[in-house]
């Protein structure tokens, strides 16, 4: 390597994650810093490594037996930024805490750790283990990049945080920019101008109010809608003639984010509307076979935690749900991700490898 950094292969998975948690993956340069180390780790345990580059940032897909099906752990090398002390990585009552415990390097070397003993003890499919360096960023230039190159598989599972749960459905995005133009007036007259914040804000209830944002589904209770962004006024003594909003928009599965966007036209005809970023929903089937061997191991091993759900939020299962692959979000135990005292349970890192290990001796064919 040419890294000045001295690298140790640990043999447990604590400390395996102890030791990414220690890159303070929160830049592409500690990123690639960490992808290095894993790929050099998976090397030294004779796992096929071939190393993606894509605008500066490395992937790291690594690949162990062959058959008919195959099998792609995902896992995101990158983290939240945090304080310092927070990826000075430590261990309580069984637990292992510090930035990235929980979201998600426990997983990713736990999948790494599994990579490494399939080696010895051959799968009966094809397990890809692809890390990635910026799903926290939006994913693009990682597992964006890798689909768009072929690493694709019959069943995707990112080890995301969910307790065992197995995420089946997750909502899709859409982010607005809102744009409302009013009239400036002097501040001490302001019945001579119209308000461009509070037209505004007019038209963000008028949104709201919108029958699809009352629609529900199996897995959710309605879509989300969030005001993130208010951009307006200039001085304390004029009405404010402009003002630009971003509003994210976390859609249902089988609803249309067009249809949904025509209707806010609709709605606010005098407005300028612009769609920064779309994320497609995740809708994998229940009754996907691969998901189902999923939901049956995980339910003997990690007993009634193995439940399905939907996802608020978006991972990197999205990209491959546009190509029609079926993928879950599926993670050891823990808490508080992005926040000060963010855990896993050390215990629950070996259960979910035993998971996966055991997930891969039952995956023989496509057309069992």
């Amino acid at each position: 390597m040419k890294n000045e950094q001295v690298y140790y292969f640990e043999e447990s998975i604590e400390a395996l994650a102890s030791r990414l948690i220690r890159f303070e993956t929160t830049n592409a340069e500690r990123v690639n810093q960490s992808a290095e180390y894993c790929c050099d780790w998976l090397l030294s345990h004779g796992v096929h490594v071939d190393v993606y580059e894509n605008q500066g940032l490395k992937s790291v897909v690594a690949t162990v037996g062959e058959g008919e099906s195959t099998l792609i752990l995902n896992g995101h090398l990158d983290v939240v930024p945090g304080q310092p002390e927070l990826f000075h990585p430590r261990i309580v009552d069984g637990r292992l805490y510090g930035r990235g415990s929980y979201d998600m390097l426990g997983a990713v070397a736990a999948m790494m750790m599994l990579m490494a003993e399939l080696v010895q003890a051959p799968p009966n499919c094809k397990v890809i283990l692809a890390l990635v360096p910026d799903e926290e960023t939006g994913g693009e230039l990682g597992s964006g990049f890798l689909v768009q190159q072929g690493v694709l598989g019959d069943l995707v599972i990112c080890g995301e945080p969910t307790n065992f749960k197995i995420g089946v459905h997750a909502k899709g995005i859409l982010q607005l920019k809102v744009e409302v133009k009013g009239k400036a007036a002097h501040g001490s007259r302001p019945w001579l101008g119209t308000n461009a914040i509070l037209k505004a804000m007019e038209h963000y209830h008028s949104i709201v109010s919108l029958d699809v944002f009352q629609e529900s589904t199996t897995y959710f209770k309605q879509p989300s809608i969030n005001l993130a962004k208010i951009e307006a006024g200039k001085v304390y003594n004029q009405v404010p003639d402009l003002c630009t909003m971003g509003i994210d928009i976390r859609y249902l599965p089988g609803q249309n984010p067009e249809e949904i966007l025509d209707q806010i036209r609709a709605l606010l005809p005098d407005a300028e509307i612009e769609v920064p970023f779309r994320g497609v929903p995740v809708e994998t089937k229940s009754d996907d076979k691969f998901v189902r061997k999923l939901c049956e191991v995980a339910q003997e091993l990690a007993g009634d935690h193995a439940v399905l759900f939907g996802q608020d939020g978006s991972a990197d299962t999205r990209f491959y749900a546009a190509k029609g692959i079926p993928a879950v979000e599926f993670g050891p135990v823990g808490a508080n991700h992005h926040g000060p005292d963010e855990y896993v349970e050390i215990s629950s890192l070996y259960v979910y490898k035993d998971i996966l290990e055991k997930l891969t001796k039952n995956s023989k064919t496509k057309d069992e």
